[in-house]
């Protein structure tokens, strides 16, 4: 049986053979002649039963000493040699790997340059809450009590009062209860309304709405500040129709149609033969909204809009069912980068 010195000289030796391997194959050879089943180390700790217990004591404390020394020192060896293995594959000469580039969602593109148009007019942002109340999504906004649009198959009702707010317009009555006009505001975001999924409506889409409240605005105003969006961002030989149109919140109401741009008014399978799209509704808001935000309609007049932002992306990408923005394919989505 090995006494503590001749322990101490194993272990001497071991870390001095472990510090100089150039391989791992040189650190398992030494690993299994002193830690295996039948290694040395091993063999010394299985024969302490043999051993008086004094000796016992003094010899296992210095055996176990050594098995975790040497255990440690194989494994700062193997890490060190691991990596100098690494370091000298690598070759900075050869050429980067290229990182995968995302790309923004259509949606997310399209309402951005629906904003900057209006925002290089003037328009500022603002935004409201997804759940909103009755009387911020109906009430406030001239809808009656009998409005088919209040009915829970038209709406989703989470609680009580509240619901997921069916347009963005909510956000035009909490600006004008907080701010005095004149107010000129775009309020981009998400809605929400009970409709089948199909290939052209979706329970989930995006608007852009607006308005502007001052002193004397007209249909002479909207009408202007509509041409402006629809060159701005169709180009300068789009033609616009306006339709008359009913909105419980504006009146007069109408709705805006651009000449189609793929066959230039002639009629094709885009427009259905009309030679001409529909892409946003608008009017002179109301005077009983005015008058629900405490603003004197007799002062003050404005006009309001709304822009449909999947339709205009659908217009925009010549994209025909409505569900590929919402069902995260990334083969759809890198189309857009």
């Amino acid at each position: 049986m090995a006494g503590v010195s001749e322990i101490e000289q194993m272990l001497a030796e071991a870390l001095s053979a472990i510090a100089s391997a150039s391989s791992t194959q040189a650190l398992d050879e030494i690993r299994i002649r002193l830690l295996s089943r039948k290694g040395d180390i091993t063999s010394i700790l299985k024969s302490l039963k043999e051993l008086p217990i004094d000796q016992r004591k003094e010899i296992g404390a210095a055996a176990n000493k050594a098995r975790v020394a040497v255990e440690q020192a194989l494994n700062e060896a193997r890490d060190r040699l691991l990596a100098a293995a690494a370091i000298s594959a690598l070759d900075p000469t050869l050429p980067g790997i290229r990182q995968p580039c995302g790309a923004l969602h259509p949606i997310t593109l399209v309402m951005d340059q629906l904003c900057q148009s209006f925002i290089r007019m003037g328009f500022g942002v603002a935004k409201g809450p997804d759940v909103e109340t009755d009387y911020y999504n109906f009430e406030a906004l001239n809808f009656p009590p009998d409005h088919p649009a209040r009915d829970m198959q038209d709406t989703f009702y989470v609680a009580g009062n509240k619901l997921l707010r069916t347009h963005t317009t909510p956000v035009q009555v909490r600006v004008l209860e907080a701010q005095q006009p004149p107010i000129k505001v775009i309020m981009p975001g998400k809605t929400y309304r009970n409709e089948t999924v199909s290939a052209r409506s979706h329970c989930i889409f995006h608007q852009v709405d607006g308005f502007l409240v001052d002193e004397g605005v007209t249909m002479a105003d909207l009408k202007g500040a509509i041409y402006a969006f629809c060159r701005d961002f169709f180009g300068d030989d789009v033609r616009l129709k306006f339709r008359t149109s009913f909105f419980p919140f504006t009146e007069p109401s109408a709705e805006v149609d651009i000449s189609c741009f793929l066959c230039k008014g002639k009629g094709c399978p885009l427009c259905k033969q009309y030679g001409w799209l529909e892409i946003l509704g608008c009017g002179m808001i109301d005077p009983n909204v005015l008058r629900n935000v405490g603003c004197d309609p007799e002062k003050y007049s404005g006009y309001a809009f709304g822009i449909g932002v999947e339709r205009i992306a659908m217009l925009k990408y010549g994209i025909t069912d409505i569900r590929l923005f919402y069902e995260n394919d990334v083969r759809f989505i890198r189309q857009f980068k």
